[in-house]
């Protein structure tokens, strides 16, 4: 069996990326992120459970710019995260399987995601007087 030649597998590079592919890697990438941004959570928590100089800190770090990208990231993870997961609750019970209501549906989880995020900026900037 050593001389035999067995054709390679096709990998990634042979197939041209599809909606439900792409949104998948995307749904396991959020999910892992959403890890990260709940320790993010915990030690915002944490800091203000333990005094005013650790919650300045994390204040600090969370209210710049790059942590308010990160907090923005992370809320567009657990808002596309929640939209796919609605959509994947549909898949279970048998809905949707069809490729141009698979295709509607994926465009959906995306829209939704980015008016959800938005909105709760929005909201949460409103109710903090703003953006500092």
């Amino acid at each position: 069996m050593a001389g035999v030649q067995r054709p390679l597998s096709p990998h990634l590079q042979v197939y041209r990326p599809q909606i439900s592919s792409v949104l998948s890697i995307t749904h396991r990438i959020t999910g892992a992120s959403l890890g990260f941004g709940t320790l993010l959570l915990a030690w915002w928590l944490i800091s203000a459970a333990t005094g005013a100089e650790a919650f300045a800190q994390a204040q600090g770090v969370l209210g710049s710019i790059p942590g308010r990208l990160v907090l923005f990231g992370f809320t567009w993870a657990l808002f596309y995260h929640l939209c796919n997961g609605i959509r994947h609750l549909g898949w279970d019970a048998g809905l949707g399987f069809e490729i141009p209501v698979m295709e509607r549906t994926g465009i959906a989880v995306i829209i939704f995601s980015i008016v959800l995020t938005i909105a709760a900026w929005a909201v949460g900037c409103t109710l903090a007087g703003g953006v500092a």
